[in-house]
Protein backbone atom coordinates (compact mmCIF):
# COMPACT_ATOMS: atom_id res chain seq x y z
CA UNK A 1 0.00 0.00 0.00
CA UNK A 2 1.04 3.48 -0.30
CA UNK A 3 -0.53 6.44 0.95
CA UNK A 4 -0.02 10.10 -0.17
CA UNK A 5 -0.37 13.38 1.62
CA UNK A 6 -0.55 16.52 -0.77
CA UNK A 7 -1.36 19.82 0.92
CA UNK A 8 -2.57 22.04 -1.85
CA UNK A 9 -2.81 24.79 0.48
CA UNK A 10 -2.73 25.50 4.07
CA UNK A 11 -6.08 24.49 4.36
CA UNK A 12 -6.27 21.62 1.64
CA UNK A 13 -5.50 18.42 0.97
CA UNK A 14 -5.77 15.38 -1.23
CA UNK A 15 -4.92 12.26 -0.21
CA UNK A 16 -4.42 9.11 -2.59
CA UNK A 17 -4.27 5.62 -1.46
CA UNK A 18 -3.06 2.94 -3.69
CA UNK A 19 -4.13 -0.27 -2.46
CA UNK A 20 -2.33 -3.86 -3.85
CA UNK A 21 -3.75 -7.31 -3.51
CA UNK A 22 -1.78 -8.38 -0.70
CA UNK A 23 -3.43 -5.44 1.32
CA UNK A 24 -6.58 -7.58 1.78
CA UNK A 25 -6.55 -10.45 -0.05
CA UNK A 26 -6.12 -12.63 3.28
CA UNK A 27 -9.07 -10.68 4.65
CA UNK A 28 -10.87 -11.76 1.79
CA UNK A 29 -10.22 -15.07 2.11
CA UNK A 30 -10.59 -15.79 5.83
CA UNK A 31 -14.50 -14.03 5.55
CA UNK A 32 -15.25 -16.31 2.61
CA UNK A 33 -14.73 -19.00 4.42
CA UNK A 34 -16.40 -18.05 7.12
CA UNK A 35 -19.25 -17.65 5.10
CA UNK A 36 -18.76 -21.06 3.42
CA UNK A 37 -19.03 -22.88 6.81
CA UNK A 38 -22.22 -21.09 7.39
CA UNK A 39 -23.71 -21.23 3.72
CA UNK A 40 -27.23 -23.13 3.59
CA UNK A 41 -27.55 -23.57 0.08
CA UNK A 42 -30.19 -26.41 -1.09
CA UNK A 43 -28.47 -29.72 -2.04
CA UNK A 44 -24.94 -29.34 0.13
CA UNK A 45 -24.50 -30.22 3.38
CA UNK A 46 -23.28 -27.39 5.91
CA UNK A 47 -19.86 -26.46 5.29
CA UNK A 48 -19.44 -28.57 1.87
CA UNK A 49 -20.76 -25.04 -0.76
CA UNK A 50 -18.19 -25.29 -3.52
CA UNK A 51 -15.82 -22.57 -2.88
CA UNK A 52 -16.12 -21.38 -6.50
CA UNK A 53 -19.77 -20.83 -5.90
CA UNK A 54 -19.35 -18.92 -2.70
CA UNK A 55 -17.45 -16.70 -4.53
CA UNK A 56 -19.00 -15.94 -7.55
CA UNK A 57 -22.64 -15.26 -4.42
CA UNK A 58 -20.17 -13.21 -1.97
CA UNK A 59 -16.86 -12.54 -3.81
CA UNK A 60 -17.56 -9.10 -5.18
CA UNK A 61 -19.35 -7.85 -1.89
CA UNK A 62 -16.83 -9.05 0.54
CA UNK A 63 -14.25 -7.60 -2.22
CA UNK A 64 -15.62 -4.60 -1.66
CA UNK A 65 -15.73 -4.39 1.99
CA UNK A 66 -12.26 -5.48 2.59
CA UNK A 67 -10.63 -2.57 0.46
CA UNK A 68 -13.25 -0.11 1.68
CA UNK A 69 -12.02 -1.28 5.68
CA UNK A 70 -8.15 -1.18 4.90
CA UNK A 71 -8.91 2.13 3.26
CA UNK A 72 -10.44 3.88 6.01
CA UNK A 73 -8.76 2.21 8.72
CA UNK A 74 -5.13 3.48 7.14
CA UNK A 75 -6.64 6.86 6.01
CA UNK A 76 -7.01 7.53 9.50
CA UNK A 77 -4.32 6.14 10.36
CA UNK A 78 -2.17 8.21 8.43
CA UNK A 79 -3.83 11.24 9.72
CA UNK A 80 -3.24 10.12 13.00
CA UNK A 81 0.41 9.31 13.08
CA UNK A 82 1.46 12.68 10.93
CA UNK A 83 -0.84 15.19 13.61
CA UNK A 84 -3.11 16.68 9.72
CA UNK A 85 -5.91 18.61 11.47
CA UNK A 86 -8.87 17.13 9.22
CA UNK A 87 -12.15 18.77 9.59
CA UNK A 88 -15.26 16.65 8.92
CA UNK A 89 -14.46 13.40 7.21
CA UNK A 90 -12.54 13.13 3.89
CA UNK A 91 -14.37 13.48 0.46
CA UNK A 92 -14.05 11.24 -2.52
CA UNK A 93 -11.85 13.75 -4.97
CA UNK A 94 -14.18 15.42 -7.28
CA UNK A 95 -13.04 14.63 -10.95
CA UNK A 96 -11.41 11.02 -9.87
CA UNK A 97 -12.81 8.31 -11.46
CA UNK A 98 -14.88 5.27 -9.89
CA UNK A 99 -12.63 2.19 -8.53
CA UNK A 100 -13.40 -0.72 -11.02
CA UNK A 101 -12.54 -3.59 -8.05
CA UNK A 102 -13.64 -6.11 -11.12
CA UNK A 103 -10.51 -5.19 -12.85
CA UNK A 104 -6.96 -6.72 -11.17
CA UNK A 105 -5.49 -4.68 -8.31
CA UNK A 106 -3.69 -1.98 -7.77
CA UNK A 107 -6.35 0.32 -6.70
CA UNK A 108 -6.20 3.66 -6.40
CA UNK A 109 -8.46 6.51 -4.24
CA UNK A 110 -8.26 10.11 -3.95
CA UNK A 111 -9.79 12.21 -1.20
CA UNK A 112 -10.08 16.10 -0.60
CA UNK A 113 -9.24 16.35 2.69
CA UNK A 114 -10.41 19.88 4.69
CA UNK A 115 -7.79 21.42 7.05
CA UNK A 116 -7.88 23.09 10.14
CA UNK A 117 -6.07 26.84 9.84
CA UNK A 118 -3.73 27.26 12.59
CA UNK A 119 -4.99 29.20 15.74
CA UNK A 120 -2.17 30.35 17.73
CA UNK A 121 -4.36 32.00 20.79
CA UNK A 122 -2.17 31.82 23.82
CA UNK A 123 -3.77 33.31 27.27
CA UNK A 124 -1.71 34.79 30.43
CA UNK A 125 -2.28 37.28 33.21
CA UNK A 126 -2.01 39.65 30.06
CA UNK A 127 -5.17 39.08 28.90
CA UNK A 128 -8.45 41.21 30.54
CA UNK A 129 -11.66 39.69 30.48
CA UNK A 130 -14.68 41.12 32.14
CA UNK A 131 -16.16 39.24 34.90
CA UNK A 132 -19.89 40.18 36.54
CA UNK A 133 -20.74 39.58 39.93
CA UNK A 134 -24.36 40.14 40.22
CA UNK A 135 -25.54 41.85 43.31
CA UNK A 136 -27.81 40.03 45.45
CA UNK A 137 -30.40 42.61 46.74
CA UNK A 138 -33.09 42.73 49.07
CA UNK A 139 -35.37 43.28 45.98
CA UNK A 140 -34.04 39.95 44.79
CA UNK A 141 -35.04 38.31 47.71
CA UNK A 142 -38.22 39.82 48.29
CA UNK A 143 -39.43 38.41 44.63
CA UNK A 144 -37.52 34.75 45.70
CA UNK A 145 -39.95 35.05 48.69
CA UNK A 146 -42.82 35.79 46.76
CA UNK A 147 -42.45 33.17 44.22
CA UNK A 148 -41.94 30.51 47.24
CA UNK A 149 -45.61 32.10 48.79
CA UNK A 150 -47.45 31.29 45.44
CA UNK A 151 -46.34 28.13 44.85
CA UNK A 152 -47.32 27.47 48.75
CA UNK A 153 -50.59 29.34 48.65
CA UNK A 154 -54.33 27.74 48.24
CA UNK A 155 -57.73 28.92 47.01
CA UNK A 156 -59.77 29.14 49.84
CA UNK A 157 -63.73 29.91 49.53
CA UNK A 158 -65.25 33.42 50.14
CA UNK A 159 -68.65 35.56 49.89
CA UNK A 160 -67.97 38.30 47.68
CA UNK A 161 -65.83 39.12 44.33
CA UNK A 162 -62.73 40.19 44.30
CA UNK A 163 -60.35 40.76 41.48
CA UNK A 164 -58.68 37.50 40.58
CA UNK A 165 -60.98 35.12 41.95
CA UNK A 166 -62.31 31.90 40.37
CA UNK A 167 -65.63 31.47 40.17
CA UNK A 168 -68.48 28.72 39.37
CA UNK A 169 -71.93 28.84 38.79
CA UNK A 170 -75.04 27.97 36.76
CA UNK A 171 -74.43 29.37 33.35
CA UNK A 172 -77.99 29.56 31.39
CA UNK A 173 -78.41 30.63 27.98
CA UNK A 174 -81.59 33.33 27.35
CA UNK A 175 -84.08 33.49 24.68
CA UNK A 176 -83.67 30.98 23.29
CA UNK A 177 -85.40 27.84 23.37
CA UNK A 178 -83.68 24.34 24.33
CA UNK A 179 -80.31 26.93 24.74
CA UNK A 180 -76.64 26.24 27.00
CA UNK A 181 -77.34 25.20 30.17
CA UNK A 182 -73.93 24.44 32.20
CA UNK A 183 -73.56 23.56 35.78
CA UNK A 184 -70.48 24.78 38.02
CA UNK A 185 -69.21 26.57 34.78
CA UNK A 186 -66.01 28.44 35.33
CA UNK A 187 -65.36 32.06 34.93
CA UNK A 188 -62.53 34.54 35.96
CA UNK A 189 -63.76 37.75 35.26
CA UNK A 190 -60.22 39.03 35.48
CA UNK A 191 -59.46 37.79 32.07
CA UNK A 192 -62.51 39.37 30.61
CA UNK A 193 -61.55 41.64 28.10
CA UNK A 194 -64.76 43.96 27.84
CA UNK A 195 -64.59 46.75 30.56
CA UNK A 196 -68.28 46.88 30.18
CA UNK A 197 -68.95 42.82 31.01
CA UNK A 198 -65.92 42.85 33.49
CA UNK A 199 -67.89 45.61 35.59
CA UNK A 200 -71.13 43.61 35.99
CA UNK A 201 -69.12 41.46 37.87
CA UNK A 202 -67.83 43.65 40.45
CA UNK A 203 -68.73 43.33 44.35
CA UNK A 204 -70.49 40.29 43.19
CA UNK A 205 -71.63 38.09 46.11
CA UNK A 206 -72.03 34.11 46.82
CA UNK A 207 -75.55 33.48 45.14
CA UNK A 208 -75.90 36.22 42.89
CA UNK A 209 -77.11 36.55 39.31
CA UNK A 210 -75.18 38.28 36.81
CA UNK A 211 -76.93 38.73 33.31
CA UNK A 212 -74.04 38.62 30.62
CA UNK A 213 -72.84 37.90 27.01
CA UNK A 214 -70.20 35.70 27.00
CA UNK A 215 -69.24 37.17 23.40
CA UNK A 216 -68.90 40.08 23.95
CA UNK A 217 -66.81 39.28 27.32
CA UNK A 218 -64.44 37.06 25.01
CA UNK A 219 -62.79 37.86 22.07
CA UNK A 220 -61.05 34.61 21.45
CA UNK A 221 -63.34 32.06 20.05
CA UNK A 222 -61.05 29.22 21.63
CA UNK A 223 -62.25 30.74 25.23
CA UNK A 224 -65.50 30.86 24.22
CA UNK A 225 -65.76 27.64 23.10
CA UNK A 226 -64.14 26.35 26.15
CA UNK A 227 -66.19 28.44 27.89
CA UNK A 228 -69.59 27.16 26.20
CA UNK A 229 -68.89 23.81 25.66
CA UNK A 230 -69.14 23.78 22.11
CA UNK A 231 -67.38 23.54 18.44
CA UNK A 232 -66.08 27.39 17.36
CA UNK A 233 -68.34 26.52 14.33
CA UNK A 234 -71.17 26.97 16.66
CA UNK A 235 -70.48 30.32 18.24
CA UNK A 236 -72.55 32.23 15.88
CA UNK A 237 -75.50 30.93 17.11
CA UNK A 238 -74.87 31.39 20.76
CA UNK A 239 -74.66 35.21 20.41
CA UNK A 240 -77.19 36.33 22.79
CA UNK A 241 -77.24 37.00 26.47
CA UNK A 242 -76.63 34.73 29.50
CA UNK A 243 -77.09 34.45 33.20
CA UNK A 244 -74.79 33.37 35.50
CA UNK A 245 -75.54 32.04 38.94
CA UNK A 246 -72.52 32.30 41.37
CA UNK A 247 -72.58 28.89 43.67
CA UNK A 248 -68.94 28.78 44.87
CA UNK A 249 -66.22 31.95 44.67
CA UNK A 250 -62.69 30.91 45.27
CA UNK A 251 -59.61 33.33 46.30
CA UNK A 252 -56.08 32.23 45.69
CA UNK A 253 -53.90 33.30 49.14
CA UNK A 254 -50.65 32.94 49.28
CA UNK A 255 -48.88 31.17 51.73
CA UNK A 256 -47.79 33.16 55.11
CA UNK A 257 -43.48 33.20 55.59
CA UNK A 258 -43.40 31.25 58.66
CA UNK A 259 -41.71 27.95 59.72
CA UNK A 260 -44.03 26.22 57.97
CA UNK A 261 -42.82 27.75 54.34
CA UNK A 262 -39.42 27.02 55.71
CA UNK A 263 -39.66 23.43 56.12
CA UNK A 264 -41.63 22.89 53.31
CA UNK A 265 -38.86 24.77 51.24
CA UNK A 266 -35.94 23.27 52.96
CA UNK A 267 -36.51 20.82 55.10
CA UNK A 268 -37.93 20.09 58.36
CA UNK A 269 -35.86 22.80 61.31
CA UNK A 270 -33.60 23.56 58.35
CA UNK A 271 -33.87 27.15 58.82
CA UNK A 272 -35.50 28.62 61.78
CA UNK A 273 -36.88 31.87 61.53
CA UNK A 274 -37.42 34.07 58.52
CA UNK A 275 -33.89 36.01 59.25
CA UNK A 276 -32.28 33.01 58.69
CA UNK A 277 -34.67 32.38 55.82
CA UNK A 278 -33.65 35.02 53.77
CA UNK A 279 -30.02 34.72 54.06
CA UNK A 280 -30.46 31.00 52.97
CA UNK A 281 -32.54 32.56 50.46
CA UNK A 282 -29.72 34.38 49.25
CA UNK A 283 -27.17 32.13 49.40
CA UNK A 284 -29.59 30.09 46.95
CA UNK A 285 -29.58 33.08 44.24
CA UNK A 286 -25.83 33.92 44.56
CA UNK A 287 -25.34 30.28 43.66
CA UNK A 288 -27.96 30.54 40.52
CA UNK A 289 -26.31 34.22 39.54
CA UNK A 290 -22.47 32.34 40.15
CA UNK A 291 -23.97 30.16 36.88
CA UNK A 292 -24.73 33.43 35.31
CA UNK A 293 -21.69 35.06 35.57
CA UNK A 294 -19.99 32.06 34.70
CA UNK A 295 -21.91 31.73 31.48
CA UNK A 296 -21.23 35.23 30.86
CA UNK A 297 -17.43 35.18 31.42
CA UNK A 298 -17.06 32.12 28.82
CA UNK A 299 -19.19 34.65 26.42
CA UNK A 300 -16.67 37.43 27.11
CA UNK A 301 -14.03 34.61 27.07
CA UNK A 302 -15.01 33.39 23.07
CA UNK A 303 -15.07 37.00 21.65
CA UNK A 304 -11.24 38.04 23.43
CA UNK A 305 -9.89 34.65 21.91
CA UNK A 306 -11.84 34.94 18.82
CA UNK A 307 -10.09 39.28 18.25
CA UNK A 308 -6.96 37.43 19.31
CA UNK A 309 -6.90 34.67 16.89
CA UNK A 310 -8.17 37.65 13.94
CA UNK A 311 -9.10 36.71 10.34
CA UNK A 312 -8.93 33.09 9.40
CA UNK A 313 -8.78 31.38 6.09
CA UNK A 314 -11.40 28.40 5.58
CA UNK A 315 -11.33 25.79 3.52
CA UNK A 316 -14.73 26.98 2.02
CA UNK A 317 -15.46 24.84 -0.94
CA UNK A 318 -14.64 21.98 0.80
CA UNK A 319 -16.78 22.58 3.60
CA UNK A 320 -19.50 23.58 2.30
CA UNK A 321 -19.34 20.55 0.28
CA UNK A 322 -19.60 18.91 3.86
CA UNK A 323 -22.93 21.19 4.62
CA UNK A 324 -24.57 20.05 1.26
CA UNK A 325 -23.98 16.02 2.11
CA UNK A 326 -25.13 16.56 5.84
CA UNK A 327 -28.41 18.26 4.65
CA UNK A 328 -29.04 16.56 1.19
CA UNK A 329 -32.95 16.26 2.30
CA UNK A 330 -33.20 19.25 1.90
CA UNK A 331 -35.43 20.88 -1.34
CA UNK A 332 -33.35 24.04 -0.66
CA UNK A 333 -30.09 22.77 0.37
CA UNK A 334 -28.33 25.34 -1.79
CA UNK A 335 -29.90 27.96 -0.29
CA UNK A 336 -29.87 26.47 3.36
CA UNK A 337 -25.80 26.51 3.12
CA UNK A 338 -25.12 30.00 1.88
CA UNK A 339 -27.48 31.51 4.44
CA UNK A 340 -25.48 29.33 7.35
CA UNK A 341 -22.25 28.64 6.51
CA UNK A 342 -20.96 31.64 8.45
CA UNK A 343 -22.69 30.89 11.50
CA UNK A 344 -21.04 27.26 10.99
CA UNK A 345 -17.78 28.32 10.36
CA UNK A 346 -17.75 30.91 13.65
CA UNK A 347 -19.21 28.13 15.86
CA UNK A 348 -16.46 25.94 14.27
CA UNK A 349 -13.50 28.30 15.10
CA UNK A 350 -14.98 28.86 18.77
CA UNK A 351 -14.16 24.76 19.03
CA UNK A 352 -11.12 24.70 17.60
CA UNK A 353 -9.78 27.63 19.84
CA UNK A 354 -11.44 25.46 22.64
CA UNK A 355 -9.93 22.46 22.10
CA UNK A 356 -6.53 24.70 22.10
CA UNK A 357 -7.24 25.85 25.88
CA UNK A 358 -8.71 22.47 26.88
CA UNK A 359 -5.23 21.14 25.69
CA UNK A 360 -2.98 23.93 27.19
CA UNK A 361 -4.99 23.55 30.62
CA UNK A 362 -4.62 19.85 30.57
CA UNK A 363 -8.09 19.62 31.23
CA UNK A 364 -9.60 16.05 31.41
CA UNK A 365 -12.64 14.84 32.05
CA UNK A 366 -13.78 11.42 34.07
CA UNK A 367 -17.46 9.75 35.01
CA UNK A 368 -17.96 11.69 37.61
CA UNK A 369 -17.92 14.74 36.34
CA UNK A 370 -20.55 14.24 34.22
CA UNK A 371 -22.46 12.05 36.53
CA UNK A 372 -22.22 15.52 38.46
CA UNK A 373 -23.83 17.48 35.45
CA UNK A 374 -26.48 15.45 35.40
CA UNK A 375 -27.30 15.96 39.11
CA UNK A 376 -26.89 19.23 38.72
CA UNK A 377 -29.17 19.64 35.64
CA UNK A 378 -31.77 17.35 37.59
CA UNK A 379 -31.57 19.75 40.70
CA UNK A 380 -32.23 22.84 38.56
CA UNK A 381 -35.13 20.88 37.00
CA UNK A 382 -37.15 20.30 40.48
CA UNK A 383 -35.94 23.88 41.46
CA UNK A 384 -38.63 24.85 38.98
CA UNK A 385 -41.23 23.19 40.55
CA UNK A 386 -39.84 25.01 44.23
CA UNK A 387 -38.32 21.57 45.23
CA UNK A 388 -35.85 22.83 46.81
CA UNK A 389 -34.67 19.98 48.95
CA UNK A 390 -35.30 16.76 47.02
CA UNK A 391 -32.77 13.83 48.38
CA UNK A 392 -29.87 12.68 47.28
CA UNK A 393 -31.32 9.64 45.83
CA UNK A 394 -33.67 11.02 44.08
CA UNK A 395 -31.28 13.44 42.38
CA UNK A 396 -29.17 10.61 41.25
CA UNK A 397 -31.70 8.27 40.12
CA UNK A 398 -33.30 10.85 38.16
CA UNK A 399 -29.73 11.41 36.92
CA UNK A 400 -29.07 8.17 36.08
CA UNK A 401 -31.99 8.18 33.79
CA UNK A 402 -31.17 11.43 32.08
CA UNK A 403 -27.72 9.28 31.18
CA UNK A 404 -29.58 6.36 29.66
CA UNK A 405 -29.96 8.77 26.71
CA UNK A 406 -27.34 8.64 24.42
CA UNK A 407 -28.20 12.29 23.00
CA UNK A 408 -28.35 13.59 26.46
CA UNK A 409 -25.02 12.53 27.25
CA UNK A 410 -22.51 14.62 25.02
CA UNK A 411 -24.41 17.68 26.12
CA UNK A 412 -23.64 17.03 30.32
CA UNK A 413 -20.17 16.34 28.40
CA UNK A 414 -20.12 19.33 27.08
CA UNK A 415 -21.06 20.91 30.01
CA UNK A 416 -18.71 19.07 32.20
CA UNK A 417 -15.94 20.80 29.83
CA UNK A 418 -17.05 24.11 30.12
CA UNK A 419 -17.14 24.41 33.73
CA UNK A 420 -13.68 22.84 34.11
CA UNK A 421 -12.28 25.78 31.74
CA UNK A 422 -14.13 28.32 33.21
CA UNK A 423 -12.89 27.92 36.27
CA UNK A 424 -9.21 27.36 35.34
CA UNK A 425 -9.11 30.23 32.76
CA UNK A 426 -10.73 32.73 35.52
CA UNK A 427 -6.87 31.96 37.16
CA UNK A 428 -5.28 32.39 33.56
CA UNK A 429 -6.42 35.82 32.64
CA UNK A 430 -6.76 38.69 34.07
CA UNK A 431 -10.72 39.72 35.45
CA UNK A 432 -11.84 42.82 34.93
CA UNK A 433 -14.49 42.42 38.07
CA UNK A 434 -17.46 44.27 37.76
CA UNK A 435 -20.61 44.31 40.33
CA UNK A 436 -23.98 45.22 38.43
CA UNK A 437 -27.70 44.51 38.90
CA UNK A 438 -29.36 41.75 37.83
CA UNK A 439 -31.95 44.23 35.77
CA UNK A 440 -28.20 45.72 34.50
CA UNK A 441 -26.86 42.66 33.54
CA UNK A 442 -29.90 41.10 31.85
CA UNK A 443 -29.62 44.33 29.76
CA UNK A 444 -26.28 43.04 28.69
CA UNK A 445 -27.80 39.76 27.94
CA UNK A 446 -30.16 41.36 26.05
CA UNK A 447 -27.55 43.11 23.51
Amino acid sequence: MNINFEATDKVNGLMTITVEESDFKENVEKTLKDYRKKANVPGFRPGQVPMSMIQRMYGPSVRMDAINRVVGEELYKYVRENNVKMLGEPLPHEGSEAVDIEKEAPYTFQFDIAVAPEIGVKLSGRDKVDFYTIDVDDKLIDQQVEMYTSRAGQYQKAEEYQDNDMLKGDLREQDKENGIEISEAVVMPTYIKSAAQKKLFKGAKLGDVIKFNPRKAYESDAELAALLKVDKAELGMHAGDFTYQITEISRFVKAEVNQQLFDQIYGKDAVKGEKEFRARVAEDIKAQLQQNSDWKFLQDLRKHCEKKAGKLVWPDELLKRVMKLNNKERTDVDEYVEKNYEGSVKELTWHLIKEQLVEAQDIKISDDDVKQVARETARAQFAQYGMSNVPDEYLDNYAQEMLKKQDSVQGFVDRAIDLKLIEKMKQVVKLNEKTISLDEFNKLMAE
